[in-house]
């Protein structure tokens, strides 16, 4: 299947392109992550559409990271790279099948474009704090680095003391989003294991912060201008509230769909309600 050519500016379509794919490539693999993925499609669909400093080569030293901590949203990000042509779309369609480089986690070693294999969460801050620090002492003065959070893994302490670290070394080239979709794989997060106040605790660690409707691609759109035009002198944390399953309304706020399978008919009437508010 062919993926569309956008606008290199067009994040709400490439936020559609991510559900749509989503739904599609979690069919070849009779198994996957939905609702995380369709909780962060907007703040993705903007990443791609101009925020990230990017070029045709995908191991460009000086270009931007996205180091993607919630790595079960890889099956949404793929379809980003091989529309960039950092993937061919053959590879894509084969998605997770025997042999190819395309799994539920990105493997940084096997797919062009994917900055940090992930697994077991909580190691992204980390990951984005050296990779932050050493754009920094290699001069390379417009690199920025991105890490998208869930939000339930910032119960892990890891996370802190990346937090603290990024603060105390002045890694303003380091960004950190926070996908505020108030639900992990065991029920919601305050449930769970409470982390809040977000906000709060990352300003405590001498971040700059700022909260945001992760589902208004105008208001992501502005937000990453704004820190791209700040030039901080402090790491920035972006903590976007969104809707875990936003899109296929018997998935919204729904824990159910965390992992799982849609059948070839319950894709079809996923697919018409993602057209028809496409």
């Amino acid at each position: 299947m062919a993926i569309e050519q956008l606008a290199p500016d067009d994040a709400r379509g490439r936020a559609a392109l991510v559900r749509r794919e989503t739904v599609r490539l979690v069919g070849v693999a009779k198994s996957g992550h939905y609702t995380s993925v369709f909780s962060c499609a907007e703040l993705l669909g903007v990443l791609y559409s101009g925020v990230l400093r990017l070029s045709e080569d995908p191991d460009w030293e000086e270009r931007d990271r996205l180091i993607l901590s919630k790595g079960h949203c890889a099956v949404g990000v793929y379809p980003l790279l091989a529309e960039r042509g950092y993937i061919a779309e053959e590879v894509l369609d084969e998605y997770t099948r025997l042999g190819n480089p395309l799994g539920d986690h990105p493997d940084m070693r096997r797919v062009a474009g994917v900055d940090f294999s992930s697994g077991s969460l909580g190691h992204g801050l980390s990951i984005g704090t050296g990779m932050a620090q050493a754009a920094k002492l290699r001069g390379f003065e417009d690199t920025r680095v991105y890490v998208l959070l869930g939000d339930q893994e910032l119960n892990e302490g890891q996370i802190w003391e990346a937090a603290q670290t990024a603060a105390a070394f002045g890694l303003g080239n380091l960004c950190a989003i926070v996908d505020r979709n108030g639900m992990g794989l065991d029920g919601t997060t305050e449930e769970t294991m409470p982390i809040e106040p977000i906000a709060a605790r990352f300003a405590a660690f001498g971040w700059e912060v700022e909260e945001l409707d992760g589902h208004d691609v105008d208001a992501v759109r502005e937000a990453f201008e704004r820190y791209r035009a700040d030039a901080p002198a402090r790491p920035r944390c972006l903590v976007a509230n969104t809707v875990k399953g936003k899109g296929i309304s018997w998935m919204e706020g729904s824990r159910t769909w965390h992992l799982g399978y849609l059948a070839p008919a319950d894709a079809a009437t996923a697919m018409e309600e993602l057209d028809a508010d496409a």
